[in-house]
């Protein structure tokens, strides 16, 4: 398959239902949404929404019914992504190449960007205009695992522990995992299983695609933190080398850089493996599988 024009593709289709979800600009107060706006349409890659339409696709869903959840799945990575930047976080200056929320907007109206962005996504998924073709028992499992991976228990929990090990000497591996599975892994594993979900999918192919997730998730973040030292400013949208610099908990930083790129394919093989038992419309997952460990932004 063409995975570029299927990227492509789903990335438009994206695109076009984040612009009719969101609020507009000259919605009052307009620049709350502008800045909600801004980092929303800044380039990024839609990982997340696609992974969870290829996911819902994979099981013989129907792609559209799945769109209010991969829009409010890709807000609440935005919105984690205008907190990370701020400077009582990352301090990061660019994201997706262009100058990050705080640095347009300041720090106050980032911050609120970021909640209103986290609050927009379950306004979504709760509004009956778009998701009344849904089962409600499969809703409110959706809307359950996409606030359980976004808390404390998620993605959150990540971030913490990422902030809290900064800088420290000795960072085991099993402290790195869970980092990674959590900050990263835990919003791209969640994608896939509501797709998944939404698709009709349940016992061994929700587990297999469950499986799947969790793979490709970590193979996500460790394919990131090889990024940081190989890539350039350009290819990666923001400064290279910034976790090195900051001693950031990484693959690298523990296991070496090649032992990274070895388990980084290791995942990649565990995540196709886990396809096995699916047919052609699973093609885009195993694709993307191997492309997240061989892109280079």
């Amino acid at each position: 398959m063409d995975l570029k024009s299927y990227l492509k593709k789903m990335q438009e289709l994206v695109d076009e239902s984040l612009e009719k979800y969101l609020p507009r600009m000259d919605e009052l107060p307009s620049s709350i949404h502008s800045a909600m706006r801004y980092s929303m349409f800044a380039g990024g890659k839609r990982v997340r929404p696609v992974l969870l339409l290829a996911a819902c696709d994979a099981v013989d869903g129907d792609v559209r019914s799945a769109l209010p959840a991969a829009c409010a799945m890709e807000m609440i990575h935005t919105y984690s992504l205008i907190h990370d930047d701020l400077p009582a976080m990352d301090n990061d200056d660019f994201r997706r190449g262009k100058p990050t929320n705080h640095k347009v907007f300041g720090e106050a109206t980032a911050i609120l960007a970021g909640d209103a962005l986290l609050t927009e996504a379950f306004i979504l998924l709760s509004n009956p205009e778009f998701v009344d073709g849904l089962p409600p028992g499969v809703l409110l499992r959706v809307i359950h695992e996409i606030g359980l991976c976004s808390g404390s228990r998620g993605m959150i929990g990540g971030q913490v522990v990422d902030m809290e090990s900064e800088g420290m000497k000795d960072i085991d591996l099993a402290t790195v995992l869970y980092i990674h599975t959590h900050k990263t892994g835990a919003l791209i594993k969640a994608s896939l299983k509501c797709g998944a979900l939404i698709g009709g999918a349940d016992g061994a192919r929700l587990e297999a695609v469950t499986r799947y997730g969790e793979a490709v998730g970590l193979a996500f973040q460790i394919a990131d933190d090889i990024l940081d030292i190989e890539g350039t400013t350009e290819q990666i949208g923001k400064d290279a080398g910034s976790d090195q610099a900051r001693g950031k908990a990484t693959y690298p930083a523990v296991m070496g850089l090649a032992d990274s790129k070895r388990r980084a394919a290791e995942l990649v093989d565990v995540a196709v493996e886990a396809l096995a038992g699916f047919g052609e419309k699973a093609d885009p997952l195993r694709e993307i599988a191997n492309y997240i460990v061989k892109r280079k932004s």
